[in-house]
């Protein structure tokens, strides 16, 4: 039956995936071109518009390994299509808001719960059921659609709120989350055993597993298990820092940053959606060498580039974009989230059946480092007068995680430890590699 098949169906869920990711991705865009317009109506401070971003990246990254474990429990599509309708409600309702903590329940509660069940542990949720082989480079894929498709959002959300203001905005937004939703009813299967079939690349038909205990059991004994271990920690700081340094800082920031030097929102919004473009391209080339060469590797190599740039973008911001700053919009696109694939990778290669779960947790952590850094350099840019210090702290701690990813690298007849996640992969039990 399998052989007969021109198409895997593995490919049609991902396709679905790809979409429900660029769906949730547009809210996640909203903030960067929202903060001065807020601003100016509300008259709330930067901080505390920012403040409201780190709420919603905090939770996303929160929400992530319980959703990977309602997923389990639940299926795929429940969690997804109510993750989408949470995002449509965040954006809508904001048009209503009259006080910053109507900003802090819409920006970050709703819509950071709903973007927090799209994150990135559902990458890993989908490549490990539904691919063996080409599991890299679908990662890779399917994390350029969420991350690209937040940046190419900005082009299109800065013209509405210049044209027609924020909340026009926002309201478009919460449609093309809500035109997601039928799609993910209709085409997003759960588990290729469902259809009789072996996933992409596998020989034989792999019964799904069936889930035990509650998904806040399964997600907490996940956490308390790994942390135990050493890989853990060293993924989990790495990526705090990736988080810091793209959504925290970069996503939030640039655009405002630019705007200080003179640049006009729609122009650093433009530069932002080329970010994005470029990431596409970064993000798939990052899955297919994360399929051919030591992750930890690329990790270093990753995280060392990115802080060698950072330290350089203080001198490149001006009134126009410069063919400097064009080429470090070129670089940081290609790396923005390439570090993902890699990442995932390593979490599956430590944590076996329970890598997707155990990712969400090291998710968690990229976005409380995105959060921090999101309320940080608002503080920075309130107190000083620019972003120029909130940069070079970014640039230094890149440079950190490019260690913290080296000192991966495994030891001779040192593996990680057997069955170390037993618990959160019930009812069998799983074995580390590596």
């Amino acid at each position: 039956m399998f052989k007969n098949r021109r198409l895997h169906p593995a490919w049609l869920v991902a396709a679905v995936a790809f979409v429900a990711l660029v769906g949730a991705a547009g809210f996640r865009a909203t903030p960067s071109v929202l903060l001065h317009p807020l601003h100016e109506e509300f008259g709330w401070p930067l901080a505390t518009i920012s403040a409201a971003v780190s709420v919603n990246l905090l939770l996303y990254g929160l929400t992530a390994p319980f959703a990977a474990a309602l997923m389990d429990r639940f299926g795929i599509r429940r969690v997804v299509s109510v993750a989408l309708l949470l995002v449509a409600a965040g954006s809508g309702l904001t048009v209503f808001m009259s006080a910053s903590w109507q900003l802090l329940l819409c920006w970050g509660v709703l819509v950071g719960l709903g973007t927090g069940s799209m994150a990135l542990a559902f990458v890993a949720t989908i490549t490990g059921r539904w691919f063996v082989r080409r599991r890299g480079l679908v990662t890779g894929v399917l994390t350029a659609g969420g991350a690209a498709g937040q940046l190419v959002f900005l082009p299109l959300i800065a013209i509405l709120v210049r044209d027609h203001g924020w909340r026009t905005a926002a309201l478009v937004v919460a449609g093309a989350a809500l035109a997601v939703v039928p799609l993910v009813v209709w085409f997003l299967r759960e588990h290729p055993a469902d259809l009789g079939l072996p996933a992409y690349g596998a020989a034989e038909v792999v019964a799904a597993p069936t889930a035990t205990g509650g998904a806040a059991t399964r997600a907490l004994g996940a956490l308390a298990t790994a942390a135990r271990t050493r890989p853990f920690w060293l993924l989990a700081g790495g990526f705090a820092i990736c988080g810091a340094t793209t959504n925290g800082l970069v996503g939030t920031h640039f655009v405002p940053a630019a705007h200080d030097h003179g640049m006009a929102q729609t122009t650093a919004a433009g530069l932002l959606a080329l970010v994005g473009l470029f990431d596409i391209v970064g993000t798939i080339a990052s899955g297919w060498l994360t399929d051919r060469v030591d992750s930890r590797l690329l990790l270093g190599m990753y995280y060392a580039l990115r802080g060698a740039s950072l330290l350089v973008l203080p001198s490149l911001f001006s009134g126009i974009a410069e063919p400097s700053m064009l080429v470090f919009i070129v670089f940081y696109g290609l790396d923005w989230v390439a570090t993902v694939p890699p990442t995932v990778a390593l979490c599956r290669e430590y944590f076996g059946g329970a890598g997707a779960v155990v990712f969400g947790w090291v998710f968690a952590a990229h976005q409380l480092g995105a959060a921090v850094a999101a309320t940080g350099a608002g503080l920075v840019r309130d107190r000083l007068g620019d972003y120029a210090m909130a940069w070079y702290v970014a640039g230094a701690l890149s440079i950190g995680a490019a260690g913290l990813s080296l000192l991966l690298r495994r030891r001779p007849g040192r593996p990680v430890p057997e069955a170390v996640l037993a618990a959160a992969t019930a009812p069998k039990a799983w074995s580390f590699r590596g």
